[in-house]
C-alpha cells in the first residue's frame, strides 16, 4: 500500500526550492521508513486548476524510492519541458499525485486487435518502444481516453509515431501504479 510519506517528501522538495527553512532529512527518513530505501520508479504528477501541469517520471528502477521521489517532484514542478516553472501562486489550487510503478513487463501480442484486447483500461500503463520511438502512458490517462484505439492512437503520437507504428509490432510493455493524490495546501510537510 502506498504511503502518505510520499506526498510528503514530494512537497517538502518543491517547497525546499522556495525557503530554505524546508529540508529532507534523508537519514532521519529512511530510519523511520525503510522501505524508502528500495529501489523505486516514480511519476509525480501536478495538476493546476485541474489541468496538467507537470509531470516527470521513471519507468526502471534505478535509485532509492527516496531519491525518485526527490527528484520526479523537483522535475516536475521546475523541469517538465512543456511548462514554466511552478511559482508560489500556483499552490491554492494545485493538486500532487505520486504514482509508484511496478516493474514493467513485455505484452506478447500477435496484432493491433489482439493488442488492444489484452490491455485493461484504467489498470494498465503502457510503454511503447520502436527503434528511436518510445513513449508511455499512466493508466490515469485511461480516464481521458478510455478507449483502447484512442489510448493506444494517443501513446503513438507521445512516442513522437504515427499510428501506423503498430503495423511493424512495436515492443508493448505493461506495468500498473498504486497512486496518491491529494490538494497542495492539505499535504504536511516533513
Amino acid at each position: 500500500m502506498i504511503d502518505y510519506i510520499l506526498l510528503r517528501i514530494a512537497k517538502t522538495s518543491i517547497l525546499s526550492r522556495f525557503d530554505n527553512v524546508y529540508i529532507i532529512d534523508k537519514d532521519r527518513l529512511l530510519f523511520e521508513y525503510p522501505f524508502l530505501k528500495e529501489k523505486g520508479a516514480v511519476f509525480v504528477t501536478l495538476d493546476y486548476a485541474q489541468k496538467l501541469r507537470g509531470c516527470i517520471g521513471t519507468i526502471i528502477p534505478y535509485q532509492t524510492l527516496l531519491d525518485d521521489v526527490i527528484n520526479n517532484a523537483l522535475g516536475a514542478a521546475f523541469s517538465d519541458p512543456r511548462f514554466s516553472p511552478l511559482n508560489t501562486s500556483e499552490f491554492d489550487t494545485l493538486t500532487l499525485e505520486v504514482s509508484v510503478l511496478t516493474t514493467p513487463k513485455p505484452l506478447e501480442y500477435s496484432d493491433y486487435e489482439d493488442l488492444k484486447s489484452k490491455i485493461r483500461p484504467h489498470t494498465d500503463g503502457l510503454i511503447l518502444k520502436y527503434g528511436q520511438y518510445q513513449g508511455t502512458f499512466l493508466p490515469q490517462v485511461w480516464e481521458e481516453l478510455p478507449s483502447a484505439h484512442d489510448f493506444l492512437e494517443h501513446l503513438a503520437y507521445k512516442a513522437n509515431a504515427n499510428p501506423t507504428i503498430y503495423q511493424h509490432h512495436p515492443d508493448i510493455f505493461l506495468y500498473q501504479v498504486e497512486a496518491i493524490k491529494e490538494d497542495f495546501n492539505e499535504i504536511l510537510s516533513i
